[in-house]
């Protein structure tokens, strides 16, 4: 397997994690988080840009917990990509325009199909393994508002998996690139802009008033607290799917990354947009099940087995995803809460399989899904299965340029964690990975190009909209985080803590929505903030005052030192750990849902992904994008 470089070429084979992270004590590159936007970000660090002259850097990769556990990894129905005869980058574009209900910023999105379209195809070249035909040819896929078939999968439903895989093994591989596993981000460390520096007046202006100077990091291996210096951060965190108790994401996705540059005090927006996936199955782990098998012909059924979205939408069950995930909601709610069902067999009938065609193919094609939902006893090849919408994708997120830069200078943002302007009010399926690739290498590239004095040059917030009382709406909001109370119980369980903040989100800033839920939620998660930042305090307070444990640790710099601890000293525990952890995340997900929920709140329309039941109707005047930053 090759390198991601400019021209697909094979690198120097490094060892397996190189630790050479440029002069100790100076400055370095961080890149935060290893889905297929971070990968692709550091490798385009460490790889350099040819086209302006620039050799590699060194570049510090960080990520949570193990180098391929992400969102990425768990992504199932494939990468939508304009690489056919019959497709090409501007009908992608329109489809995506489409899909995102107004509020997509046409210069990004040119940008997602026409970059992503080329990062397709060097992946491709690099080796990944993507699914072929016997003669082979690419196989592809139809998703749901899509006009061609155009996104290409690898493993049948497992191309996160590979994908993440492959990539990742290209990275551990590709020197310049220090990889740290196990380490959490626990906030961004900034300073003020000099304000008598030539660039000063550009920042202001620009509404730039600090620089990005480094990260706080908690070792969740050994407890251990640190401060990694750097003047060039890209955040690329993933979502934020534990918001909920229902959802399609891993544990790790927490919203730390948008959390952290929240509190620095970079500008979000859209965070009202959160896209829920219409199937997931309705027991056990929600695990996804793709719209790739929609796409391949399988239907929707209420408990009473009538088809209900042909009647809703002319596309039925490839309309865009909030448009089902609202109807399979009401079909649930009509019938007491019980799932709705997923008629596999409809595909047998499409394509004219009997039933052990069926299970071949059903196997074959979505091995991943087939082997789950026979462990939960399930055989779909013979009967409908029990689904439920469930949180999957947030289209807000930190606002960046389309150079990923983001209002606090050296900060940048993509994938998931980031609001490029390329998800709109509403994802067209499997772009998310492509915005990883086209963003996540874009990221990387300007961290490459730009000055200590580059500030980020943002599209306009106006969506498909242009009057006075919509730019009115497009000025950033100040939201005000409220301060750790110390009177709140900070012994509280933080499980618990996190089941309180799941249910306020789930019942109050779910699928849909009214001012009287999202103003309950909005009283109660307030509370929650002040709880679990002080939580979170008390948590790193106390693991500072525990000694290291007796281990080798190794520093930025790549050299070794070992702690010693007196037998007598009360070391942590993996309990400590794992509760100083799960505090942490309940204060990024608190905070980031209040935000959520406010912009929910301000938005009284429903579009895209935001469904609000006291306004049912769009709002011309609503359609922008509106941006928050913390008062």
């Amino acid at each position: 397997m090759t390198s991601l470089t400019q021209d697909n070429t094979t690198t120097t084979p490094a060892k397996e994690t190189s630790s050479t992270t440029g002069t100790p004590g100076e400055p370095t590159i961080a890149v935060i988080g290893a889905g297929i936007a971070g990968l692709s970000a550091a490798l385009a660090v460490a790889n350099g840009d040819p086209d302006a002259g620039l050799p590699g850097q060194h570049v510090t990769l960080i990520t949570k917990t193990d180098l391929v556990e992400s969102n990425t990894y768990h992504a199932q129905g494939g990468i939508a990509a304009a690489i056919f005869p019959d497709d090409d980058p501007e009908l992608h574009a329109k489809d995506t325009l489409a899909a995102g209900a107004g509020l997509c910023e046409p210069k990004a999105v040119d940008i997602l199909t026409r970059e992503g379209a080329e990062q397709v195809r060097r992946l491709i070249g690099a080796g990944v393994r993507f699914d072929k035909h016997p003669d082979g040819t690419l196989l592809r896929g139809l998703e749901a508002a899509h006009s061609r078939s155009r996104v290409v999968h690898a493993g049948g439903d497992a191309t996160g998996k590979i994908v993440e895989l492959d990539v990742s093994a290209i990275t551990r591989d590709t020197p310049n690139i220090h990889i740290i596993e196990h380490a959490f981000v626990v906030d961004l460390v900034t300073e003020p802009i000099d304000t008598h520096s030539p660039a000063a007046g550009e920042a202001r202006a620009a509404g730039v008033t600090s620089a990005v100077r480094g990260v706080r990091l908690f070792d969740t291996a050994t407890g251990e607290q640190r401060t990694l210096a750097c003047n060039r951060v890209i955040l690329a965190t993933g979502g934020a799917g534990r918001l909920y108790p229902f959802t399609t994401n891993p544990q790790v996705a927490t919203g730390d990354g948008l959390a952290a540059a929240w509190r620095a005090g970079a500008q979000v927006a859209d965070l009202e947009f959160y896209q829920f996936h219409p199937t997931a199955l309705g027991v056990g782990e929600h695990f996804l099940i793709s719209e790739a098998v929609r796409g391949e012909g399988a239907t929707l059924l209420n408990e009473r087995g009538e088809r209900y979205m042909t009647a809703i939408d002319p596309r039925a069950e490839l309309a865009p995803r909030d448009v089902v995930a609202r109807e399979n909601f009401r079909q649930m709610m009509a019938q007491g809460g019980r799932p709705v069902l997923l008629d596999a067999t409809a595909i047998g009938r499409k394509m004219g399989l009997d039933q052990a065609g069926l299970t071949a193919f059903l196997k074959h094609r979505f091995p991943t899904i087939d082997a789950y939902t026979r462990s939960m006893s399930f055989d779909w090849s013979r009967e409908p299965i029990p689904v439920t919408p469930a949180a999957h994708y947030w289209m807000g997120g930190i606002r960046t340029d389309v150079w990923a830069r983001t209002s606090i200078r050296g900060l940048y943002a993509a994938g998931e964690c980031a609001r490029t302007g390329v998800q709109g009010a509403n994802r067209l399926a499997s772009n998310s990975l492509l915005e990883g690739l086209a963003y996540g290498r874009r990221a990387g590239l300007a961290a490459l190009r730009d000055t200590d004095a580059a500030v980020w040059q943002p599209q306009s917030l106006l969506g498909s909209a242009a009057n006075a009382q919509t730019r009115e709406i497009t000025e950033p909001q100040t939201l005000a985080i409220p301060s750790p109370d110390t009177q709140v119980d900070t012994d509280a369980k933080p499980a618990d803590v996190r089941d309180a903040i799941e249910q306020t989100m789930w019942h109050g800033v779910g699928v849909l929505r009214d001012a009287d839920g999202l103003s309950h939620a909005q009283s109660r998660l307030t509370g929650l903030v002040e709880q679990t930042q002080a939580q979170a305090q008390a948590a790193l307070s106390k693991m500072a005052e525990k000694p290291k444990t007796n281990a080798t640790a190794t520093a930025t710099d790549g050299t070794a030192a070992t702690t010693t601890t007196p037998a007598t000293a009360s070391v942590p525990t993996p309990d400590d750990i794992a509760n100083t952890v799960t505090a942490l995340e309940n204060r990024n997900l608190a905070t980031i849902g209040l935000i959520a929920t406010t912009a929910a709140l301000a938005r009284t329309e429903s579009r895209g992904a935001h469904a609000r039941t006291d306004f049912p109707d769009t709002d011309s005047v609503q359609a922008c994008s509106r941006p928050f930053i913390r008062g």
